[in-house]
């Protein structure tokens, strides 16, 4: 059972919580539900960019028993941004920016894992899709050790998008598979970089990989050739530190 801190359930209350700007990580509606009070619900969370998912009536009952009318938001634990409002920042600040995009991951602990070590490495921000992705809840924040009470997180409607624009604005893509050639030693991290981990299942998609300009992988001599993700993503990480170390930038 979801702790009720986290969740806000009627189509009222939720409609309530949206105007009053709390921060929304997805909204359960009942498949076939209807009405005035839902379109208006609809629109407004359209325009806060909350997805909203059309399940069964089994599902939100798995979360709570309460009247919950068939309407349930579940509620993020951070506030999340947009990479349009970190970027200009970081370079007005003079930074040499360093960010992670999670593509596909779900488990709140591997995501905790990985904001726990991007505190740790100096990155400047986390993007995670609307879909498709792991929900920033308050057990995310105590996996990562209270790192997400600290560090962005931005949560984007296209993550193709997302790169596209980390890639006009300077930003080296990087992605990694086991499948790629070059050695995750053998890139250049000292500018502004995105590193982009992949879901444990399938990896990165093959759409986010076509728009990685560096394409790596960390060798692998075992019989499972199978990382944890968060444990790829800290030997990452702490390469980029090792490397702009090594060139005398500022790391923070």
């Amino acid at each position: 059972m979801t702790d009720k801190n986290q969740y806000v359930f009627g189509s009222r209350a939720v409609l309530e919580a949206l105007e009053a700007g709390r921060q929304v990580d997805k909204i359960l509606l009942k498949k076939d539900l209807t009405g005035e009070v839902v379109g208006e619900l609809i629109q407004r969370a359209r325009e806060r960019d909350v997805p909203i998912q059309r399940v069964p009536l089994e599902r939100i009952n798995r979360v709570t028993r309460a009247n919950h009318q068939g309407v349930l938001a579940m509620l993020a634990a951070v506030t999340y941004y947009r990479l349009e409002q970190i970027v200009p920042a970081l370079y007005d600040d003079g930074d040499n920016p360093f960010i992670v995009v999670l593509d596909g991951v779900t488990d709140v602990r591997n995501f905790g894992a990985i904001a726990r070590s991007a505190d740790c490495a100096g990155v400047s921000a986390i993007v995670i899709p609307e879909r498709g992705s792991v929900s920033v809840n308050a057990d995310a924040v105590k996996t990562s050790a209270g790192a997400l009470n600290y560090l962005p997180v931005c949560r984007e409607r296209s993550l193709t998008g997302a790169l596209k624009y980390l890639a006009d604005s300077g930003f080296l893509i990087v992605g990694t598979s086991d499948r790629n050639a070059e050695l995750y030693t053998q890139a250049d991290y000292t500018g502004p970089t995105a590193l982009v981990l992949g879901a444990e299942d399938t990896g990165i998609s093959p759409e986010v990989m076509s728009l990685c300009r560096s394409r790596v992988k960390i060798p692998e001599f075992g019989n499972i050739n199978s990382l944890n993700v968060s444990v790829a993503g800290g030997i990452l990480m702490y390469e980029v530190v090792r490397q702009r170390l090594a060139a005398g930038h500022r790391v923070e």
